[in-house]
């Protein structure tokens, strides 16, 4: 067992492939990793690995993606002039600052989380922002977070050693340890092929809208929090 290595392993995660033997490690192993134990059915699987089983995932994961597209494309609020006024101003205002912001249909999960909206009386973007911290499995959400705010600030309620929360830098406590100068602010880029994953990596003394600026986005951004020497294999472009 993985979690307490006491007893012999009788199960394993779909999700994470970690080794558990009994329902009490299972639980505890889901709550430190932020595992739901649910298979990810897009995970890479190389050609020498594929098998027929696979294959079979693949087909009833397509099979699910088009049943979920159908009922999106039926849904009524997919169809109402509001809805569709709402996300035209939005993408309109983003294409004005440079920002190519695509949104996704009716019933994707980004898509009912997204809560990103634009002040016309500041002219501003209040984002909607998640936030993932690899080295520890942990992710949190922001709602409302003004574009002119820098991500040096968004970021110290949860690693500066001062500023943040201290349950939250409990957590994340790598990352309050480690030197400011460590941490690296990555963007994923939007478009690329799966076996060609690309960062950009943002400057966190400039707003949050500068550094938004030329990118695709996908309903909001995500950005992920890493360390210089601990990147593994996440890669930035142009290295």
């Amino acid at each position: 067992c993985e979690t307490c290595s006491k007893e012999a392993a009788k199960y394993r995660c779909p999700r994470c492939m970690k080794y558990s033997c009994s329902l009490l490690c299972v639980k505890k192993h889901k709550l430190a990793l932020s595992c739901n134990g649910v298979r990810d059915k897009t995970a890479f699987v190389s050609v020498n690995e594929f098998t027929d089983l696979n294959l079979l995932s693949d087909y009833r994961f397509l099979e699910d993606v088009g049943r979920t597209a159908d009922a999106a494309a039926r849904h009524c609020i997919v169809h109402s002039p509001a809805t569709k006024r709402l996300l035209y101003c939005l993408r309109n205002k983003a294409r004005g600052c440079n920002i190519e912001l695509k949104t996704l249909p009716v019933g994707f999960t980004k898509r009912r989380e997204n809560s990103t909206t634009f002040n016309s009386m500041e002219n501003k973007f209040y984002w909607h922002l998640k936030l993932v911290f690899p080295h520890c499995h942990a992710e949190y959400t922001l709602k409302g977070v003004p574009d002119d705010k820098t991500l040096a600030d968004i970021l110290k309620p949860y690693i500066d050693p001062v500023e943040s929360d201290p349950v939250v830098c409990q957590r994340l406590k790598i990352y309050t340890a480690s030197p400011q100068s460590d941490v690296r602010i990555l963007m994923k880029i939007e478009n690329r092929s799966r076996n060609s994953v690309r960062y950009n990596e943002l400057d966190a003394s400039r707003s949050l809208l500068d550094n938004l600026k030329g990118k695709v986005i996908i309903e909001y951004p995500t950005l992920f929090v890493v360390l210089k020497t601990l990147k593994n294999d996440m890669v930035v472009l142009g290295q």
